[in-house]
């Protein structure tokens, strides 16, 4: 890992994914790109008035501020850091950053994970993930441990998700030690016998060029998929999440429907989002 792309807005939620950041940055040598994203709006650059400018330098000098003072953490010491100010608050540009940078993954905080309050319902975190073809990494609370021994990846092992799969085994091989496979059977989304879903594997592994994989398969019974990833996930202590995306069709992984937004919205571990 070389390169990690941080967008902030020096909230608590955004010094807890700094942390985090940091932590991943120094363990692969990477280095973290600080991004925070200005709301000024298009007339500041069209009317050429000394006071627009005035504004527009105020604002800017505020955030330079703001910046040195959100970044002065002993944790940063050691890391090669770059601040980064853009103007317009536009959260595609994040990806585009991204693959200019050529970044290997994109780090954001995101508030609670009440029922009644997503963390992605409207949120910056979901615009993020809805247009990034880089990996992004969902960071819910204080400093989160990045060993992460144990790794789950939900799968329903369809021809669709093989890209994203490889994307997503390649990186996680560099984050984690132990990767778990993790297919749910539910009794009304696709049910499918013991052998039905071991000859989906086989099929899939093989397509997929991962036949090594094979031991690394888990298969969970429940009532839906996202109770029986965060159930697995609970019961064997994993630490770390990860679930894919359509970014046209909003976050909608290969299972269907919007569980891959209720996992993220209601896991109280980290989640790993990857683009198909």
């Amino acid at each position: 890992m070389k390169k990690i792309i941080l967008p902030v807005d020096f909230s608590k939620h955004s010094e807890y994914a700094l942390e985090t950041a940091a932590t991943l940055a120094k363990k692969h040598n990477a280095q973290l790109i600080v991004m925070n994203m200005l709301e000024l709006s298009e007339s500041i650059f069209s009317e050429s008035s000394s006071d627009k400018q005035e504004e527009m330098l105020f604002m800017l000098a505020s955030a330079n501020k703001t910046f040195e003072s959100f970044l002065d953490k002993d944790y940063l010491e050691g890391i090669d850091v770059v601040p980064m100010i853009k103007r317009h608050k536009v959260f595609k540009e994040v990806d585009i950053i991204a693959k200019q940078e050529d970044a290997d993954l994109i780090v954001m905080g995101s508030r609670g994970h009440s029922n009644h309050d997503g963390i992605f319902t409207g949120s910056n975190t979901e615009k993020v993930v809805r247009h990034s073809d880089t990996p992004v990494l969902v960071v819910k609370g204080k400093h989160t441990n990045v060993d992460f021994d144990n790794v789950v990846l939900a799968t329903d092992f369809s021809e669709e998700s093989i890209p994203a799969f490889k994307k997503a085994s390649n990186l996680l091989n560099t984050l984690g030690n132990k990767i778990t496979l993790l297919h749910i059977n539910t009794p009304h989304n696709g049910f499918r016998s013991t052998d039905e879903i071991e000859t989906k594997a086989n099929e899939f592994l093989k397509k997929a060029d991962a036949k090594d994989w094979k031991d690394h398969i888990k298969y969970a019974s429940d009532y839906s998929v996202e109770d029986g990833v965060l159930n697995h996930s609970k019961r064997t202590g994993a630490q770390l999440l990860a679930m894919t995306t359509h970014g046209k069709t909003g976050l909608s992984h290969f299972f269907g429907g919007s569980i891959a937004e209720d996992v993220v919205n209601h896991s109280m571990l980290p989640v790993i989002t990857f683009k198909l």
